[in-house]
């Protein structure tokens, strides 16, 4: 079983209701995103992607369309709060919001990804791990082996 990791960027800002701190304000963050995948590699002479697991490539076209195309530069909102009218508020002055039915922190926006990853990834490859960035110090993690039994 070998794993193989991908990195990638996005500017996402976000709004937590009834949070208690600063961060309670809209405010936005430079994201970095770990992907990491695992699977056994091809062993096939004939096939194009010979001793891949699977390709870069496909892992990002995976994650570009399913999260970079769709939540950079945009604002991220608990679309079951109050702030929902914010965001209704904020769309109807041409921005861009995505109405999530969590409260949108990193360790939920982690649940969302995966799920949106997993449903796309083929084969016996499967998503192993990831790691997201809200700041170069704070980030938080999914484990596959930690899913048993949760959401």
């Amino acid at each position: 079983m070998i794993r193989i990791t991908k990195i990638f960027t996005f500017e996402t800002a976000h709004v937590l209701y009834n949070y208690d701190g600063k961060c309670k304000n809209m405010h936005g963050h430079s994201y970095k995103l770990f992907v990491t995948v695992k699977g056994t590699p091809i062993d096939d002479l004939d096939h194009p992607k010979n001793g891949m697991v699977v390709d870069f490539g496909d892992i990002k076209k995976i994650v570009k369309s399913e999260i970079i195309d769709v939540w950079d530069h945009a604002v991220l909102v608990n679309g079951a709060s109050p702030h929902k009218d914010l965001g209704s508020d904020l769309e109807t002055k041409g921005h861009k919001v995505i109405f999530c039915d969590y409260q949108p922190t990193c360790e939920n926006m982690l649940y969302d990804i995966a799920e949106k990853i997993k449903k796309r990834l083929t084969g016996d490859v499967s998503l192993a791990y990831l790691k997201l960035h809200e700041t170069e110090n704070s980030y938080g993690e999914w484990f596959a082996e930690d899913q048993v039994g949760f959401r």
